[in-house]
């Protein structure tokens, strides 16, 4: 199978589980493992931060920071279709009780026009505003990257009235390596980051989350009560650390295969494309239901060899990585223009 179910289930390459061999480990809980050490300090450093913690998955690292930046009983401001939203199970309502206030944007795009009119006014019949939270790049949206000058007006907004700002930044990888723009610069207006390593970064396990070292100190603490905090996790951290030193330039193969891919649904009178843009290495191919339903189609396309979600009614996910081949989105290509041609 020809599997583009997510850039998730990519396996370690032979180099990365040598790294992974010979990870030096402690126990990163009661003292000090070097691997996560290295890592954390490697992150911070790159997202232009002064401190980051490495954490299993990026809900925990997504709903650590949502927690820290909220008091219990007030809300967070977010668009309608992103991924704490849509894809954590409202784990900030059930872990910190907060409230998602979600805001649909154009094409996965929030503009600061939008959110000025949000925040609720002091008043005991009133929920608190206290965050927003933006995803760059977007899932739902086909990989979308956030454009900057967006980003910088609703993070100085949100400053100025006193709100905090995280960004879920899971694939942030993808937007600096379609953009050109440093992943520091991207990080630069917010006050907390969540990065993942085991996207399209290919390594096996984990995120980090980072920000202010007093927020880190906070953020430590609070992945401890998450049931987060990992004994010799250097054996995992090892495989991210290698992602980001060998595996980030590479990324934009991903975007040129997730363009060929959305080329020949474009070929195809009963797809089109989410929003009209594939950014990075994400594609969402929406079918008129004159041909028939996502699940039909999803049937076929396994059927003749490609591995795939559904993930709406009319709506078929595809994303590239490093496990997929040239000749594979090639014969990808022909598949899907076979079937829906």
């Amino acid at each position: 199978m020809i599997d583009l179910r997510s850039d998730t289930v990519t396996k370690p390459t032979p180099a990365m589980r040598q790294a992974i061999a010979n990870a030096v480990v402690g126990d990163a809980v009661i003292d000090v493992d070097p691997t996560v050490d290295r890592l954390e300090k490697m992150t911070a450093e790159l997202l232009g931060k002064e401190a980051a913690v490495f954490m299993p998955s990026g809900s925990m690292t997504n709903q650590v920071a949502i927690r820290l930046h909220c008091d219990r009983g007030s809300e967070f401001l977010c668009e309608a279709d992103c991924h704490v939203y849509h894809y954590e199970q409202a784990a900030f309502a059930q872990l910190s009780g907060l409230v998602a206030h979600v805001v649909a944007g154009s094409g996965g795009v929030l503009h600061v026009d939008q959110l000025r009119p949000l925040i609720r006014p002091l008043n005991d019949h009133f929920v608190r505003t206290r965050l927003v939270c933006l995803e760059n790049t977007h899932n739902r949206w086909g990989g979308r990257v956030q454009p900057h000058q967006n980003v910088v007006e609703i993070c100085q907004w949100a400053s100025e009235y006193g709100l905090r700002s995280h960004m879920d930044g899971a694939r942030l990888w993808n937007a600096a390596a379609a953009t050109g723009v440093s992943v520091e610069e991207l990080s630069r207006p917010f006050d907390s980051v969540s990065v993942c390593f085991s996207k399209g970064l290919g390594a096996p396990v984990g995120s980090a989350l980072a920000g202010s070292a007093d927020f880190v100190a906070e953020a430590r603490r609070t992945r401890k009560l998450f049931g987060g905090a990992m004994r010799q996790a250097g054996m995992i951290a090892a495989g991210a650390v290698y992602a980001i030193e060998h595996h980030r330039d590479r990324l934009v193969e991903d975007h040129l295969a997730a363009t060929k891919l959305s080329d020949a649904c474009r070929q195809c009178a009963p797809l089109s494309i989410r929003g009209d843009r594939v950014d990075t290495n994400i594609v969402i191919v929406e079918i008129n239901p004159i041909w028939g339903t996502a699940e039909g189609m999803l049937a076929q396309l396994n059927q003749a060899g490609i591995d795939c979600f559904a993930i709406g009614p009319q709506s078929i996910r595809f994303v590239t990585h490093l496990d997929v081949s040239e000749s594979q989105i090639h014969e990808a290509c022909e598949i899907i223009k076979r079937i829906a041609g």
